[in-house]
């Protein structure tokens, strides 16, 4: 990167779970000096609750977000979208850096449930912390 982003979007297509969880984690390293936003593409209706669970159990509360639409004024204020997952299409906007994580997806390996749910927060967590360490 070639400066520091001060406004990062995180973007998934139901922002109900793992763009909320990397909103999350980067809210808890990287404290005020970096503004964070999640969004959908299409949003559902409430946040997964198991997402919100692995958090607070390494002790990364959500606040009180909530599944919200990705807007053409969230893309124009970002400094970096990072769009989680390969469902979700963000619109090119000039000056914007766009970057996809496709994080791992245990139920392809048969894990569902909190164990599931902690694989990916940790896959995230793991990113989000290289992507704070990189700018």
């Amino acid at each position: 990167m070639t400066s520091s982003p001060r406004n990062i979007v995180f973007v998934c297509q139901k922002n109900g779970g793992k763009s909320q969880m990397a909103a999350a984690l980067m809210r808890s390293v990287a404290g005020p000096e970096v503004h964070v936003t999640s969004a959908g593409t299409k949003p559902g209706t409430a946040l997964n609750q198991q997402s919100v669970d692995s958090l607070a159990e390494i002790g990364v509360g959500v606040g009180d977000e909530y599944p919200k639409q990705l807007t053409p004024e969230m893309i124009d204020a970002a400094d970096l979208i990072v769009v989680l997952g390969a469902e979700a299409r963000v619109p090119e906007a000039a000056g914007v850096e766009i970057e996809t994580w496709i994080t791992d997806e245990p139920s392809e390996r048969g894990i569902e449930g909190m164990e599931r749910m902690r694989l990916v927060r940790d896959d995230i967590r793991a990113r989000v912390e290289a992507l704070h360490a990189r700018i």
